[in-house]
């Protein structure tokens, strides 16, 4: 009979590994929102946080994912990016706001402070409204669905900061 502490000990991973499968669904779905083809950040933003319709299909492939629930993660996908679509344009004013008051004779430290306020309400309705998207496209896919894609996008990620690490490696050693 297993003791109190291990029971405990198993809930949280489990509890971790829900945890880690939502916040990869938020990667690949909230996210492609955000980050889209044709968003702020570019084709290679977007490519890399699944912005693409073709990518966001590459991941439903590689879960087999039903026709059903490709056409009700499109859906959440498609709702989130419009909603996004909103957020990005107004983080966009608020950065270029950001830069009229650094820009300015004096720097008015209060609205400064007031704007980076601003910003953080504005960030955070972004994050709400992608969280919101990850928690509505995991109650379409299976926990296996879930645990596989997780695996996949932390194997992508690996691979990116071993891309990274290299590179600057690289750039240290240039110059």
């Amino acid at each position: 009979m297993p003791s109190t502490a291990t029971s405990l000990f198993t809930a949280r991973r489990v509890r971790a590994f829900a945890f880690g499968s939502v916040l990869a669904i938020a990667g690949a779905f909230a996210l492609t929102a955000w980050a889209g083809p044709h968003g702020e950040h570019g084709r290679h933003a977007g490519f890399m946080m699944g912005g693409s319709p073709r990518h966001l299909e590459r991941l439903l492939d590689s879960v087999d994912a039903t026709e059903a629930q490709r056409s009700e993660v499109r859906r959440i996908a498609a709702a989130a990016a419009a909603d996004l679509k909103v957020e990005r344009e107004a983080g966009r004013a608020l950065r270029e706001r950001q830069l009229q008051l650094f820009t300015q004779p004096t720097v008015d430290a209060g609205a400064v402070e007031s704007l980076r306020r601003e910003m953080l309400v504005q960030h955070d309705r972004s994050s709400r409204r992608m969280t919101q998207a990850m928690v509505e496209a995991s109650r379409v896919l299976t926990p296996e669905q879930r645990a596989q894609l997780a695996e996949r996008m932390k194997a992508r990620r690996d691979m990116m900061q071993r891309h990274h690490r290299e590179r600057r490696d690289l750039d240290g050693h240039q110059g």
